[in-house]
C-alpha cells in the first residue's frame, strides 16, 4: 500500500483536529513497516516544523481551499489520498476521510453561513466518493450515518489519545505571570464558540463569591469567520471584568497549558457538543481532575474518570465545580481515576488502528472505485 497524506493542516494553526492529524501521522511513522508507504502532500505555505512525516512531497501551486480542491487531487491522481481534518478534495478519486463531528448539521447556528454552508456541500460530496470514513468517537459515526445516509459498515472509529502531553515541556512561568502561585484555582478551556458554553460557566463562576481564595482561569479565543456572532457569549466575554476571580490567559502554548493544568485544582469543561473532547483527558493525563457535561462524545471519552454535571444548568455547573474545590478526598480520588484513565490509551495504539484499517481497506476501496466506474 501506498499512501499520500493531506497536508493542509501543516499551514494551519494548531488546534483539536490538527492536532488529531499531526499526532497520528507521528505515531504512524514510528511503525516502520509504514515508512517507505506513507508521504505527505504540502502546500507552499507549510511551516516544515508542523509536519510529521520525513518523506514530504511540495505541491507548489496555489493556497488554502483551492490548494486543496485542484493542486492536490491532479497531484496525486491515483494515489490513495489521507484526509484527516474535516475537509479533502470533494471529487478525489481513491479518497479515505476522517470526519470528527456533525457539528454544522446538529448545532448549525453556531457556525457562519458560509462556513456551515460549504461543510455540507463538501460532505456531502465526500460521501459520495470515499468509501471509507473514519472518526473518532461511536457517537460521531451515529450521527454521520444518521445525517448523512452512510451505511455503519463504511465508517470507522479511531479513537484520539493525549499523550503528547508527555512530550511537551512545561512552562510554569504563566503561573507568576498570572499571580496564580499559592492559590487554588479552576481552568476553564473555553473559547466563544457557543458550543463551548462559556456564557453559563462563567455564570456559575459569579455563584462562587464566597469562595474568596479561589480563582477561574479562562483559557481559550475566538474565530470569528468560523463561528457565528453569539451575544450571550460576547457578553459573557466583557462581562464581568470587575469579578477579581476571574484571570484572563487567552491563548496560551501547550507548554503553558500543561503548567496551568499541572497546578489546578480543577477543570471545568461542560461543553454543549463535541465529537470526542480532547482538553479533559490532555488534563487529566496531567492529573487535574476534570469536570464534563453529560454529553455522549464526552461521557464516551472520559467515562467514569470525570465527574459529570448538567451543562444546562448553571446552578449544576456552579455546585460541581464546589464540591470539586472544596472536598479534598473527592478531588483527589478523580484526579487519580484520571490520571489512570488519559494514560491507557496512546497513540501508538491509535496508530496500529489507523494502519490496520487502511491496510485491510484499501483492496476493497478499490474494487469499490472500480465498481462506481464502470456503473
Amino acid at each position: 500500500m501506498h499512501l499520500v497524506v493531506n497536508g493542509k493542516f501543516t499551514a494551519q494553526r494548531l488546534t483539536g483536529v490538527q492536532r488529531v492529524a499531526y499526532e497520528l501521522m507521528r505515531a504512524v511513522r514510528s511503525v516502520k513497516a509504514s515508512a517507505d508507504e506513507i508521504e505527505i502532500a504540502v502546500p507552499p505555505n507549510a511551516v516544515a516544523s508542523a509536519s510529521p512525516i520525513d518523506r514530504q512531497r511540495q505541491v507548489p501551486w496555489l493556497k488554502g481551499d483551492l490548494w486543496e480542491q485542484i493542486a492536490l487531487p491532479l497531484a496525486t491522481r491515483g494515489e490513495l489520498l489521507l484526509s484527516l481534518c474535516n475537509s479533502g478534495p470533494v471529487f478525489k478519486r481513491r479518497h479515505v476521510v476522517m470526519v470528527h463531528d456533525m457539528a454544522v448539521y446538529d448545532t448549525p447556528h453556531t457556525f457562519s453561513w458560509t462556513f456551515r454552508t460549504w461543510y455540507r456541500v463538501k460532505f456531502a460530496m465526500l460521501m459520495r466518493h470515499a468509501p471509507i470514513l473514519l472518526t473518532v468517537s461511536a457517537f460521531s459515526k451515529a450521527r454521520i450515518c444518521a445525517l448523512l445516509g452512510v451505511d455503519e459498515s463504511r465508517v470507522r472509529v479511531v479513537r484520539p489519545a493525549v499523550d503528547h502531553f508527555g512530550r511537551v515541556a512545561s512552562e510554569p512561568a504563566i503561573i507568576e505571570r498570572l499571580s496564580l502561585a499559592g492559590i487554588k484555582y479552576c481552568v476553564i478551556v473555553g473559547s466563544l464558540d457557543p458550543r463551548k458554553n462559556l456564557a453559563r460557566v462563567l455564570a456559575a463562576v459569579e455563584r462562587l463569591g464566597h469562595l474568596r481564595d479561589v480563582k477561574f482561569v479562562v483559557v481559550g479565543g475566538a474565530n470569528s469567520r468560523v463561528f457565528a456572532s453569539s451575544g450571550s457569549n460576547e457578553r459573557a466575554a466583557a462581562a464581568p471584568r470587575s469579578n477579581a476571580q476571574i484571570v484572563r490567559a487567552g491563548y496560551v502554548s501547550d507548554g503553558e497549558l500543561k503548567a496551568l493544568y499541572e497546578h489546578a485544582a480543577c477543570l471545568a469543561f461542560p461543553s454543549l457538543y463535541e465529537g470526542f473532547g480532547l482538553p479533559p483527558l490532555e488534563a487529566m493525563f496531567c492529573g487535574c481532575p476534570a469536570i464534563v457535561s453529560r454529553h455522549p462524545a464526552l461521557a464516551e471519552a472520559c467515562g467514569d474518570a470525570a465527574m459529570s454535571c448538567d451543562a444546562e444548568s448553571v446552578e449544576d455547573i456552579a455546585e460541581k465545580i464546589e464540591r470539586m474545590l472544596t472536598d479534598d478526598a473527592l478531588r483527589e480520588s478523580y484526579r487519580q481515576k484520571g490520571w489512570q484513565h488519559a494514560h491507557a490509551h496512546g497513540w501508538d495504539k491509535s496508530a496500529r488502528e489507523l494502519m490496520k484499517i487502511l491496510r485491510g481497506e484499501s483492496y476493497e476501496a478499490e474494487s469499490a472505485f472500480a465498481v462506481r466506474s464502470a456503473a
